[in-house]
């Protein structure tokens, strides 16, 4: 078998689907490497709460974009595709077709489609003096304020976005500030048309009610490994809990238990409801991405000849 030569491999789903146990196997079988594209596995700290694949795995297979920064560091999507596009060049300079396993599809979109690109200011302060307002504002009115606000400015995305999206919220509502244009309208102008990649794109799906109950269990699983210790030990580190990884699901809910607001119990039930919410989601945004087969998860055989058929020639 020969590798096929500037191809990527990407692998999604929903979170939960069981994308981490599939993509250790394929990689396994076809000689690939994985490249992380989940917004929460870049950081340090957060393993269990992000469902980060063990030492174990890593150790049967390389994985990249994994722990690449701190809680308290800047990292978005246009950072992601940067990093992202080294480590593919890299992999095929070895040889090795680059596995893509994650469910943002955000990162996932920029990484094959691109990024949308704003004009620039003449004045670079003014726009750190936007992003520091909108900051402020979070600090001291209800993120439900700052979400009308772009309903009014910026229905199009606001209509994208979850209530509590706090980053997508104050993106679209500094684009609009700085530019005088709503970021959805700079969205359609690129359209995200041209493929960067030659790429299999694979989505993973469950039945609804075996996914949900999946979610049920891996909450309970988090909390049986140590998830309220790992949130301690980043809080104990001097990491403020109002940082966005410590803002997600999973860890926003232990925070609030650790703080008193909430019992044990009230947080799981809280993580599993936003979890679920949150995979919905997920299956939402992919359905308007092109070019991905979807395959029921429990379809090994499909899957592996999916790949099969991209990869070797």
């Amino acid at each position: 078998m020969k590798l096929s030569e500037r191809l990527i491999v990407i692998l999604s789903g929903p979170t939960a689907v069981g994308k981490t146990q599939i993509a250790i196997e394929l990689a396994e079988s076809f000689g690939m490497e994985i490249v992380n594209a989940d917004s929460l596995q870049v950081y340090r700290y957060l393993d269990i709460g992000t469902a980060k694949p063990t030492k174990e795995e890593r150790l049967r297979i390389p994985h990249h974009l994994i722990d690449v920064v701190n809680p308290d560091e800047h990292f978005d999507a246009g950072t992601y595709q940067e990093m992202a596009d080294s480590v593919i060049q890299n992999l095929w300079e070895r040889n090795v077709v680059p596995l893509v396993v994650g469910g943002t599809g955000l990162y996932i979109r920029a990484l094959t489609r691109g990024i949308c690109q704003i004009p620039e200011d003449e004045d670079p302060s003014r726009k750190d003096q936007i992003r520091n307002e909108l900051k402020r504002r979070l600090q001291t009115e209800e993120l439900a304020v700052l979400y009308a606000e772009l309903q009014k400015v910026d229905p199009v995305l606001a209509s994208s976005l979850h209530p509590s999206d706090t980053q997508r919220i104050l993106r679209g509502l500094e684009v609009f500030l700085l530019t005088g244009k709503p970021l959805s309208y700079f969205q359609k102008q690129h359209r995200f048309a041209v493929e960067r990649y030659r790429s299999i794109k694979i989505f993973l799906y469950r039945d609804r009610k075996e996914l949900a109950e999946r979610i049920e269990t891996r909450t309970f699983e988090m909390i049986e490994q140590g998830l309220c210790e790992e949130v301690e030990k980043i809080l104990s580190m001097g990491y403020s809990p109002d940082l966005k990884p410590l803002q997600s699901i999973g860890y926003r809910q232990i925070i609030e238990h650790i703080q008193g607001r909430i019992s044990l119990n009230e947080a799981i039930k809280d993580i599993q409801r936003e979890t679920k919410r949150y995979a919905k989601r997920q299956l939402t945004w992919f359905r308007k991405e092109p070019g991905f087969q979807w395959v029921n998860a429990n379809q090994k055989d499909e899957i592996f000849k999916i790949v099969e058929g991209g990869v070797t020639k």
